[in-house]
C-alpha cells in the first residue's frame, strides 16, 4: 500500500495517458482495449515508482490491466 498514491491520482494518471476524462474509465474495463499500450504502462510504472511504489513492475500492471486492480495494488483501496 502506498499513501502518496490516491485512487484519484491513479485514475487521473491513466486518463492523462489515454487522453480522456478520468470519469470515462470504468473500474473493470480493460485498459489495453482503451488504447493503453506497453510503452504507456512503463510510463506509469516509472511515474508511480517515483511517487513511492518502489516494488511496482510492468508485470504487475500487464497481468490485469484494469483500473480497479491497479488502484487496489497501489493504494490498498478500490477505484
Amino acid at each position: 500500500m502506498n499513501q502518496t498514491l490516491s485512487p484519484e491520482r491513479v485514475r487521473a494518471d491513466v486518463a492523462e495517458l489515454l487522453g480522456c476524462d478520468p470519469a470515462e474509465i470504468a473500474p473493470e474495463e480493460n485498459l489495453v482495449d482503451l488504447g493503453l499500450d506497453s510503452v504507456r504502462m512503463m510510463t506509469l510504472v516509472e511515474r508511480w515508482r517515483a511517487a513511492g511504489a518502489a516494488t511496482l513492475d510492468f508485470a504487475d500492471l500487464a497481468e490485469q490491466p484494469e483500473l480497479a486492480h491497479w488502484t487496489a495494488l497501489l493504494t490498498g483501496g478500490t477505484a
